[in-house]
């Protein structure tokens, strides 16, 4: 029988192909939604008392459009004939779920037109990439009660203006990838580095949002942003073997064992970006991937041409000036001249921008400000060591910075 770890992550995974495929057959997103959630408690309870069924997916599409009948049963008589195609299915499932992949298809349906930016890519993030609402609103830097209500009036939103989740046309899925490629963005991040818990990334969660990605560039091969973004996945993930050990826990870059290094992942990303650049004025996500090849292209920390960097960064700042590409300025400038340059730019870009009050980018100030005063061998490092850590909910982040933090109070004791 499956332990609760197993059956929440199978859980999770099936639930955005089901909730894609309700979405797909009714057009009702807010519905369809709250039929999967009853039919994800009512497989929580009875498959943790007599063990999952031998194709999960169909046992969920089949309760979840069981319930989204109850559910349209409440409604206006417009729905009757919507209905009985819905029980007709219900009664005699086509076996296993169907082969194709709703996931991508429903990404594009949650990023309608009615919607904000920011509200596409939240309510996206909870439907598609199962994140939690706590997980979205630490990725905005707001609280949960705010990031809640955002999703909710998100949704009433489309139901006010009769917004009915069609797949889009050609012309308007053009203009909902941009939203799209946030989405995955934001996914592969929680995945790379989580929120919270134990664990410093979760795989499941980069790896899905890779999986997408190739399957958005495949229907978009023309958009070298969507490469890019590609790229840039690729090029991280193949870091994911070297990032931890062990007895140490988190392993930063300039410490990894570059051997342990995904090569295939590495090879692709590569070729993927290779293969776009140059092709007209990059984008955000094409720079970051640049950047990201000068690390996977040095053969050690000491090989990485950080002048090449820093001006990556200056460029990308450029299109997209925004605190971390910025503080990821400081930080290749302090190893292009020095911690003093370093230091001396965060300070003038704190004053300018308040980097330091900015909630998405606080605790990596700190921990910036840190290392930097920590190269000086200044005993203010310590310090800001502890209070980077005190502001992070991953366990191993923390004790990676409380470390640093013992490390440095130990060469200033000595």
């Amino acid at each position: 029988m499956a332990g609760p770890a197993v059956l929440e992550d199978l859980l999770r995974t099936e639930a955005p192909y089901v909730l894609g495929a309700l979405v797909r057959r009714f057009g009702r997103f807010e519905a369809a939604e709250d039929a999967v959630q009853e039919a994800l408690l009512d497989a929580s309870v009875q498959w943790a008392r007599d063990g999952i069924p031998e194709n999960p997916r169909s046992w969920l599409t089949r309760i979840s459009y069981r319930r989204m009948v109850d559910l349209l049963r409440t409604e206006q008589a417009a729905h009757r004939r919507e209905l009985q195609v819905g029980i007709a299915e219900v009664v005699t499932p086509a076996g296993p779920a169907a082969a194709s992949d709703d996931s991508l298809t429903l990404l594009l349906l949650c990023c309608h037109p009615a919607l904000s930016r920011t509200s596409q890519v939240a309510l996206t993030l909870r439907a598609v990439g199962g994140l939690t609402t706590t997980e979205i609103a630490h990725a905005y830097g707001v609280s949960e009660t705010t990031m809640g209500t955002r999703i909710s009036r998100a949704k009433q939103t489309l139901r006010k203006a009769g917004a009915r989740f069609t797949p889009p046309g050609e012309g308007e899925r053009e203009e909902r990838v941009g939203a799209v490629l946030d989405v995955l963005y934001l996914v592969f991040n929680e995945g790379y580095t989580a929120t919270a818990g134990t664990e410093l990334g979760r795989v499941d969660l980069a790896h899905e949002a890779i999986r997408l990605t190739r399957m958005l560039r495949r229907i978009a091969p023309d958009q070298p942003e969507v490469a890019g973004l590609l790229a840039l996945m690729l090029l991280t993930e193949t870091r994911r073997p070297a990032r931890t050990a062990p007895d140490l826990g988190l392993v930063p870059l300039a410490e990894q064992d570059r051997t342990r290094w995904d090569r295939a992942l590495l090879d692709e990303g590569v070729a993927v970006l290779e293969e776009v650049w140059g092709a007209g004025e990059p984008g955000p996500f094409l720079l970051q991937a640049a950047i990201a090849a000068v690390h996977a292209r040095a053969e050690s920390p000491a090989d990485t041409d950080w002048r090449e960097i820093l001006g990556l960064y200056l460029l990308l700042e450029r299109t997209l000036p925004t605190a971390p590409v910025r503080l990821g300025r400081v930080v290749a400038a302090a190893q292009a001249f020095g911690p003093v340059v370093g230091l001396r730019l965060l300070d003038e870009l704190d004053a300018e921008h308040g980097l330091a009050g900015d909630p998405l980018t606080a605790q990596r100030f700190l921990a910036v400000r840190a290392h930097l005063l920590d190269q000086r061998r200044d005993p203010s490092a310590a310090p800001q060591f502890r209070a980077a850590a005190e502001l992070t909910a991953n366990e191993a982040e923390r004790d990676y910075l409380l470390r640093r933090a013992d490390q440095a109070r130990v060469i200033v004791d000595s």
